[in-house]
């Protein structure tokens, strides 16, 4: 596959590889999420259109090659502002979505797992992004589902045989679901909830499956699959938590806190490729100049045993 990406960017990242590869794509290790693109609580159209097709259009101009989405942010808001602002797309820029979710009325999320809502949610990314086929797909697995998950992946799966998409990947899934998927097809990446913020003990959000995500992660690692954490600059709270960790080691590279969590996510597994999100132009910035950030192994171990 062509590739466009600078050369700087494949040899200045301080922790890991500075590419990494989903199937026969390769981008460097640092991408953007789109959830933040729509109004507050991932609906309805930004605050602010313009700066929103701004940082969309420094996204590509940095030399970011991934963008995370899906048709229910806003819904249809962020695929939307994406095709508007960067259609045609530069022929090495990798678009991955997910499917598996909706919107309800009050702003809520829901599971859509059947097969015609998948169908019909990979047809509204298609339509939305103006693709012919979705580089890579996550299957997002949300609880309480009537629908086995092997319906549901076999439903992706199919998607795939006819040429919609063209890797699969799965979000919010347990190590357990993991290894049922690689059994039925190859599994490139994994999208689930990791940050300095998500030790196991510290974090409880329903739908959200936190336990024995370390050993998930270093599954992914073992097998070269890609993991992509969400919320990776989720921060902890409270005086029993990392935090004070964290700013003391923001401080003492002259970083901000957000930037010493992507570090250490970086440094955590070269399989690791996070994909901050952000409608703030100062914020983009910030978020893409972690990957300089050399953590020493002093200072990786402080964080990784504050939040376990």
């Amino acid at each position: 596959m062509p590739r466009e990406f600078s050369t700087a960017v494949m040899t200045d990242f301080a922790h890991g590889p500075s590419t990494i590869r989903l199937g026969d794509l390769e981008v460097p290790r640092l991408g953007y999420g789109a959830m933040q693109i729509p109004g507050p609580m991932v609906w309805g159209e930004p605050r602010d259109p313009v700066r929103v097709r701004q940082v969309l259009r420094r996204v590509v101009d940095l030399g970011i090659r991934l963008i995370d989405t899906s048709w229910y942010y806003g819904p249809l808001v962020a695929n939307r502002f994406i095709r508007e602002t960067l259609h045609p797309y530069p022929k090495d820029l990798v678009l991955v979505t997910k499917l598996g979710g909706k919107r309800t009325p009050d702003k809520g999320w829901a599971p859509a797992l059947d097969p015609a809502e998948l169908s019909r949610g990979c047809d509204e990314d298609l339509r939305t992004l103006k693709l012919e086929r979705v580089d890579l797909v996550h299957l997002r697995w949300i609880e309480p589902s009537d629908v086995p998950f092997k319906e549901s992946l076999d439903a992706v799966i199919e998607l795939k045989r006819r040429g919609k998409v063209r890797h699969i990947g799965l979000s919010n899934v347990t190590l357990a679901q993991l290894r049922e998927a690689t059994e039925r097809t190859t599994i490139v990446s994994v999208q689930n909830l990791y940050s300095v913020a998500a030790g196991e003990r510290h974090v409880d959000i329903p739908g959200m499956e936190v336990a024995g995500q370390e050993e998930l992660l270093d599954r992914c690692t073992k097998d070269g699959i890609v993991f992509f954490p969400f919320f990776s600059l989720a921060l902890p709270f409270g005086p029993k938590r990392d935090a004070p960790v964290i700013a003391t080691i923001a401080r003492a590279h002259g970083a901000t806190q957000s930037q010493v969590a992507l570090a250490w996510s970086l440094a955590r597994s070269p399989m690791m490729l996070p994909i901050p999100g952000t409608s703030s132009h100062e914020h983009l910035e910030e978020n893409w100049n972690a990957r300089t950030l050399r953590l020493s192994q002093d200072e990786i171990a402080r964080i990784s045993a504050a939040r376990t």
